[in-house]
This record gives structure tokens, C-alpha cells and sequence, in this order.
């Protein structure tokens, strides 16, 4: 049996509109998803959350719909966020807050907040509510010099706040604070008045510490003089007490064995005696001594 060429074509035509209805119904039926990285996959069926799945391959019937839901690391920033001290001083800051959501709250941030996993724009606001709570509660030189303890404060309750969306803080990068360029100009004469007042201090510090030094020298050398003249008055008595001594026990000799006077005598006698070349004096006046004659010899 012959075919014609429009038999044929039918044949061909038939054929095509086969493989396409097949490759229709492939695609609408296709059961194979992937979960990326960083991602989990939110199952809907008929609008309805039904499962999540992890990374990777995930089969689904055709009724089922997957979505992609980033739990990556995002960030949100927050420009010049305004707040005012407890003395009233308006302040401003600028933050870069990043958070990501909880793997296993995805289905309930799914349903509240966002299909993708989007939460800047709470972070932002509960970001300014904080920083507003927050800073009333300091002064503004407080603000300043507990700086840390502040944006201790900001990230405890911050992560307190958006814990409510599923979220969950990171960290937390605050800038420096800005206050109105009045308050900044008085801070900075401030700072300089203080500087002023320390450097006093220690240039007082210094002159006492110098005169205190001086004084110290100088009764270290009234002190050595003292001790100088205690020294030799001490050795000056202990001298005429030895020569008191002496002559005490000299006296006391005397008193007890008169002859010792007198033999002292004799012996100054005799050594005068043996010191005479025998020559008279030319003159003799009355009272003066003679020589000692020895005329046993």
C-alpha cells in the first residue's frame, strides 16, 4: 500500500502534535525541584504550607508548588536613626544590622512576613524603636563615654524585637553618633577646659613634688649636722669625763700615800741634778733655788 504525500504530511502532523502534547504534559506534571544552598523549600499545596524541604533534590506531585526561601546571612541598613538623650539632646546614628532567619521558623516567616526570606524592612523599623528606647534611657555624655555598654543595650533588645519575626541578630555595626553641632562645639570646649584643669594639676603636682624633694635635702642636712655636733659634743664629754676620771683617781692616789708627792719631787730634783755642768748661776736673787749638791760623790 502506497502512501500520497498528503498522507504523509497527515502521519507527520499527527506525530509532531503527539510529542508535543507528550512534552506539555511532562512539563506540567514535572516532579523534580532542587533546593539551592542556603535555602530551604516551602511546600504549598492548593496556597496551603504543607512542608518544608532542605537542600537538594525534592520530588513533588504536580499539585504541589515549591518556593525557594533564602535563610542566608542579610543585612539591613539603617541611616541616621533618631533618638534624644534623657537632657534632651537629639542624636543620630547610622547602623548596618545583619540577621538571618531561623531554619525552623521558616514556615511561620513564610506565612507572616515574607515569601523569600526579606526582612529588612522590620529590621529597620524595630531598629529605630530600639535606638530611640535606648538612648532616652542614657544623658548624652553618658552616651558617649559608655559607649559600649549602649550598643550592648541596642543589640540585647534588638535581638529580643526581631526574635518576634523569626529573625535572629547577627551583629550589629553602629557608626558614630552625631549630636547638633551646638552640643558638639560645647562638648569640645569641654574636653579642652579639661585638659586645661589636668595639666594644671600636674604642673602643681610637679612644683610639690620639687619643693616636698627640697625640703627633704634640707632636713637630710640639718639632720647630718646635728648628728655631726651630737657626735662631737658626745666625744667632747666623754673626754673630759675620761681627764675628770683620771684626775679623780690621780687625787685619790695622792690622798691616800702622801709620800708619792714628794718622791715625785726628789725625782724632778735628780733630774735636774744630773742635767748640771757644775757652773753657778751668775746671778742669784733672792728665793731662787741652788743647785743639789751630791758631795758623797
Amino acid at each position: 500500500m502506497e502512501f500520497t504525500d498528503a498522507d504523509r504530511r497527515v502521519r507527520w502532523l499527527g506525530r509532531g502534535l503527539l510529542f508535543l502534547g507528550a512534552a506539555v504534559v511532562l512539563v506540567l506534571l514535572w516532579p523534580f525541584y532542587s533546593v539551592p544552598t542556603g535555602s530551604r523549600g516551602v511546600v504549598t499545596q492548593f496556597g496551603r504550607i504543607v512542608g518544608i524541604e532542605g537542600e537538594g533534590l525534592a520530588v513533588l506531585p504536580p499539585w504541589q508548588k515549591l518556593h525557594n526561601f533564602s535563610i542566608r546571612a542579610e543585612k539591613a541598613d539603617i541611616e541616621n536613626a533618631e533618638g534624644s538623650t534623657s537632657d534632651t539632646q537629639p542624636v543620630k546614628v547610622s547602623m548596618t544590622v545583619r540577621y538571618s532567619i531561623a531554619t525552623d521558623r521558616v514556615a511561620e516567616v513564610f506565612e507572616k512576613y515574607s515569601h523569600d526570606g526579606d526582612l529588612s524592612s522590620y529590621v529597620q523599623t524595630a531598629t529605630q524603636e530600639i535606638f530611640k528606647a535606648v538612648t532616652a534611657k542614657y544623658t548624652a555624655p553618658d552616651l558617649i563615654a559608655q559607649r559600649a555598654k549602649v550598643s550592648a543595650d541596642i543589640n540585647a533588645a534588638l535581638r529580643e524585637k526581631l526574635s518576634l519575626y523569626g529573625a535572629q541578630v547577627i551583629n550589629i555595626d553602629m557608626r558614630n553618633f552625631a549630636f547638633s553641632e551646638s552640643y558638639m562645639h560645647a562638648i569640645n570646649d569641654k574636653v579642652t577646659q579639661e585638659q586645661l584643669r589636668l595639666a594644671a594639676e600636674n604642673k602643681l603636682r610637679t612644683v610639690e613634688a620639687e619643693q616636698k624633694q627640697k625640703v627633704a635635702v634640707a632636713e637630710a642636712e640639718a639632720n647630718a649636722r646635728k648628728a655631726e655636733a651630737d657626735g662631737e659634743a658626745y666625744a667632747s664629754l666623754a673626754i673630759a669625763k675620761a681627764q675628770a676620771e683620771a684626775l679623780r683617781v690621780q687625787n685619790a692616789a695622792l690622798a691616800q700615800n702622801k709620800d708619792v708627792l714628794e718622791l715625785r719631787r726628789i725625782e724632778v730634783e735628780k733630774v735636774k741634778a744630773e742635767k748640771w755642768n757644775g757652773a753657778l748661776p751668775q746671778a742669784i736673787y733672792a728665793g731662787a733655788p741652788v743647785p743639789f749638791l751630791n758631795v758623797s760623790k
